[in-house]
C-alpha cells in the first residue's frame, strides 16, 4: 500500500475514533485501526467488538492495500506533524513509513487479515434525524447512566417511541438513570415509528457518546435499527452498535405527579454556581448536601466534619411548608449544566420524595433527583 493524505481530515478521523480503540484489552488488535486504500478512497476502521466505526476519506492512491496501525500513537504522529500531506508506505516485513516530508516513523503492524469483521446491518430502513437536536437529547441524559459494573440494566440509555399526551404527536423518548437520579428527553420525531424500536431499545453508555460526537458535527443523522444492531450513518461515516440485552424498568413509576409538588422558579445559574460552590467540601463520606426550603429563601448547606462547613442562601418563591431535604450536589451540577433555560423550576413533594428539574427553555427535558438521608 501506498498513499498520500490530507494530514487535516486524516487527523479528524482518528480523533473520532479515540473513544473506540481499547486501551488495554487481551486482544492487541483492538489498540489499532484498519487502514484500507482503493480506487481514491481511504477507509479507516475502528472497533472494540461492541462497536464498530468506519469512516471515509479522499486520498491518493499509488498503490492499493490494507493495514493496520497503532491507533493512539499514529493519532499523536498526527499531531505533532506540520506538514499538509501525510505520506503511509508499506514496506517488507509488515512495516510501514509514515512522513510528512520532514519527519519520517518506521512502524511494525499486524495482519489486516486478523482485524476483526465490522458488521452492518444490510438493506436498513433509516430515519433522518437533527444532528443538532440529537446532540442535545444525548447531552441531556448520558449524565445519569449508571456506571457500576452491577447496574447492567441500567448501563444504558433507552429509546422508546410515545406520544404527546394533548396533541398526540409521535416522541421519541430517550431515558436514562442509575437508580439514584434520572433523565428523560422527549421530542417530536414525525418519522419515528419507522425506527423499529416499539418495545423499545437500550444503547450502551459508550456507543451514545460516540453517536453524540457525530451528531454534535453534522447536520443530519441517519438512523436505524436490525435485530441487535443500531446504526447512525453520516456522510461518509458509519457507526455501528450492538445492543444491550434485559428490559429498562418503568421509570414513569418514580415520577411524582405534577399536582403533588410545590414548584419554585429560581435562576439556573445561580443553583449551579452554588452547588458547585457547596460541593468543594464534599468527598466520598460526606458528599450530602442539605435544601432548606422556608418563604423565599433556600438555604445550601454542606458539612465535613474532617474540613468545616459551607452555607449558601439564594432567594427563591416558596410558598409550601419549611422543608429540609438531603441531595447529592454533583447530581443537580450534571443536570443543570446541559440546559440552556435561564430560569429552572425546581418541584418538591417532602424529604422522601424526589425534585423534578425542568427549564422552559428546555422542552421535553425532565431531571429527576432522588433525595439523601441527612
Amino acid at each position: 500500500m501506498d498513499i498520500s493524505v490530507t494530514r487535516e481530515e486524516m487527523l479528524k478521523t482518528m480523533a473520532r475514533v479515540q473513544g473506540i480503540i481499547e486501551r488495554k484489552s487481551n486482544m492487541p488488535i483492538l489498540s489499532t485501526v484498519l487502514l484500507n486504500a482503493s480506487g481514491e478512497k481511504a477507509s479507516i476502521s475502528a472497533t472494540d467488538l461492541e462497536l464498530g466505526f468506519r469512516e471515509t476519506i479522499s486520498a491518493r492512491v499509488n498503490e492499493e492495500g490494507s493495514i493496520t496501525l497503532p491507533g493512539r500513537k499514529f493519532f499523536e504522529i498526527l499531531k505533532e506533524t506540520k506538514k499538509d500531506e501525510i505520506n503511509l508506505k508499506e514496506i517488507e516485513n509488515r512495516r510501514v513509513i509514515i512522513s510528512d516530508g520532514m519527519a519520517r516513523f518506521d512502524l511494525a503492524f499486524h495482519s489486516p487479515e486478523d482485524y476483526p469483521q465490522i458488521v452492518e446491518p444490510s438493506e436498513i430502513k433509516n430515519i433522518n434525524v437533527s444532528g443538532q437536536l440529537l446532540s442535545e437529547m444525548i447531552s441531556k441524559t448520558i449524565y445519569a447512566v449508571s456506571t457500576e459494573e452491577a447496574g447492567y440494566k441500567l448501563s444504558g440509555v433507552f429509546l422508546h417511541p410515545s406520544k404527546n399526551s394533548q396533541a398526540g404527536l409521535p416522541l421519541l423518548s430517550m431515558v436514562a438513570t442509575d437508580g439514584h437520579r434520572l433523565s428523560l428527553m422527549e421530542t417530536f420525531i414525525a418519522d419515528i415509528e419507522d425506527l423499529n424500536i416499539k418495545e423499545g431499545i437500550m444503547i450502551p453508555r459508550k456507543g451514545m457518546a460516540e453517536i453524540g460526537k457525530l451528531a454534535a458535527e453534522w447536520e443530519f443523522i441517519q438512523l436505524g435499527v436490525q435485530e441487535k444492531l443500531f446504526q447512525a450513518k453520516t456522510k461518509d461515516a458509519t457507526l455501528v452498535i450492538r445492543l444491550l440485552d434485559g428490559r429498562f424498568p418503568d421509570y414513569r413509576a418514580v415520577m411524582p405527579a405534577v399536582t403533588e409538588t410545590s414548584k419554585i422558579e429560581m435562576p439556573r445559574s445561580a443553583l449551579l454556581e452554588a452547588m458547585k460552590r457547596t460541593v468543594i467540601l464534599c468527598d466520598d463520606r460526606y458528599r450530602t448536601v442539605r435544601i432548606t426550603l422556608d418563604g423565599e429563601t433556600m438555604e445550601v448547606y454542606s458539612t465535613n466534619p474532617d474540613l468545616g462547613e459551607a452555607k449558601e442562601n439564594l432567594k427563591v418563591n416558596y410558598t409550601g411548608k419549611r422543608l429540609e431535604v438531603g441531595f447529592n450536589p454533583r447530581y443537580f451540577i450534571e443536570a443543570l449544566q446541559p440546559m440552556i433555560s435561564e430560569t429552572v423550576t425546581l418541584g418538591f413533594v417532602d424529604n422522601t420524595k424526589p425534585c423534578i428539574i425542568t427549564g422552559e427553555a428546555d422542552k421535553g427535558f425532565t431531571g429527576l433527583i432522588m433525595p439523601m438521608r441527612l
